[in-house]
């Protein structure tokens, strides 16, 4: 048993919170059964690579009791896991794609940091609605300012945040990955590309507001980057840009993504040249989008 886990046990006792057998697929089981009788559980799987052993029940259970049953059954679950590409071959893998077409009917949410994954938290212990929240572990290597208002203050669901902005290029991406954007963002501003940022902070659902396509507008080029591997999440959310909001109006250069490789590294710690995307890659990414556009302003890098 972890030390937090101790603490949360002194502080609220052992039948709120409890160890489980490293069984996925038993842990989703009672947290369903839990919910479904008006508990408010929140089941932890501890990396994403092992909701795979859990990936039939979320699907087939949860994500459709509610239509299922017309509405007259609800089962409100909190997943919570972390990942995703890190250490390790079972630590590393990247089940986003499988995950965003299997569990349609759960909110899938993608904080940066753990200030919003606790404001995650906040909004959905007020819903009736199952959700998956995956946090990203070099997020909780930070040191955030804690909030004042724990346990009120909320991140809202489907909303995008552009932290960011720019008048070059946007850059989209979510968790983990958001740090390794803004510092190649810093590189390219040096180099005289303003790139505006947004994290998208929920795939499903993705964008209620349709922001995105805004940004678009401004800078008319798109990048996605994304720790998947090539046409998982990455190719979601640029389906979901360019079709569903058709920002293909205003782009003057091609949609692009920046992925992980297609993969399963035995390494692969946060940042790695090799398996990931780099503060570099994004920075020639880039780069090369707007040579394509202004060979002049922007010669060949090499």
């Amino acid at each position: 048993m972890n030390q937090g886990l101790e603490g949360m046990q002194e502080k609220y006792g052992e039948l709120r919170v409890s160890d489980a057998g490293i069984r996925e697929a038993t842990i989703l089981g009672q947290g369903i059964g839990m919910a479904m009788r008006g508990l408010r559980p929140i089941a932890e799987i501890q990396y994403l690579d092992y909701l795979l052993y859990a990936i039939q029940i979320m699907s087939d259970d949860l994500a459709t009791l509610q239509y299922r049953t017309h509405g007259s059954q609800k089962s409100p679950l909190i997943i919570r896991t972390r990942g995703h590409r890190l250490e390790g071959i079972w630590h590393s893998g990247s089940p986003m794609g499988m995950i965003i077409n299997a569990i349609r009917g759960i909110h899938v949410l993608v904080p940066r940091n753990m200030t919003k994954a606790a404001g995650f938290y906040n909004t959905l212990l007020k819903t009736d609605e199952p959700a998956l929240v995956i946090e990203c572990l070099n997020g909780y290597r930070l040191k955030e300012k804690m909030p004042t208002n724990l346990g009120e203050f909320q991140t809202p669901i489907g909303v995008v945040e552009t932290i960011k902005e720019g008048k070059d290029i946007t850059l989209v991406s979510y968790g983990s990955t958001l740090r390794i954007v803004e510092q190649a963002a810093k590189d390219l501003l040096e180099n005289g590309i303003d790139a505006e940022i947004i994290d998208i902070q929920s795939i499903l659902p993705f964008d209620i507001n349709k922001d995105i396509v805004k940004s678009v507008a401004k800078t008319n080029r798109l990048l996605v980057i994304d720790e998947d591997v090539p046409g998982g999440a990455s190719a979601f959310i640029l389906q979901e840009i360019i079709e569903n909001q058709n920002a293909y109006k205003h782009l003057d250069s091609a949609p692009q993504t920046l992925t992980a490789k297609a993969h399963r590294p035995s390494y692969g710690t946060d940042g790695d040249y090799f398996s990931k995307p780099s503060a570099e890659d994004i920075f020639e990414k880039v780069y090369e989008i707007m040579h394509e556009a202004n060979p002049s302003k922007f010669p060949k890098l090499y």
